[in-house]
């Protein structure tokens, strides 16, 4: 862990039904740091196609979970969302995604968009597919911007208070 970082961790079903609460903790933790409210949709829209991934992919029908890591620091918002189901090839459907761009849309495939979907609603976006499939995501805070700078939280303002 960094130094003046706060580390929120939530373990949920890897079912659609359970997809809310990552949402609502998200935006929980979200607020209180000064994002803007289209910052939090974004990320919102981020993670829910991070997990959604999860639950339709990882486990193939059986049980299992989605770790969820939110870790505030002073400057950004990173959330992992992990799963121990079965990883994917990224690399070769990064590849094959991005051979999408000249292509008319009818010769377009549904799925497999929702890398580049993350990849455009956050700053920083990583994958790692070693025991399960891991996806990093990073929201950079705009220090004084959005709807909610003058009443946010940071890690060492909560160090502080203690």
């Amino acid at each position: 862990m960094k130094e003046h970082e706060m580390i929120v961790q939530l373990s949920i079903p890897a079912d659609a039904q359970f997809l809310d609460i990552a949402r609502l903790t998200l935006y929980g933790l979200a607020a209180k740091m000064g994002f803007s409210y289209e910052e939090i949709e974004d990320m919102k829209v981020a993670v829910s196609e991070a997990c959604n991934n999860v639950v339709l992919h990882a486990y193939n029908g059986r049980s299992g979970d989605i770790h969820l890591r939110f870790e505030m620091s002073a400057d950004a918002l990173s959330i992992v969302i992990k799963d121990e189901g079965k990883g994917f090839d990224y690399e070769r459907a990064a590849k094959q995604a991005a051979s999408l761009s000249g292509k008319p849309l009818k010769d377009v495939k549904v799925g497999g968009l929702g890398l580049f979907l993350m990849e455009a609603l956050m700053d920083d976006v990583r994958v790692t597919t070693k025991g399960g499939t891991e996806v990093r995501l990073t929201k950079f805070r705009h220090h004084g911007e959005g709807e909610h700078a003058h009443d946010c939280i940071s890690p060492s303002s909560v160090q502080e208070q203690a």
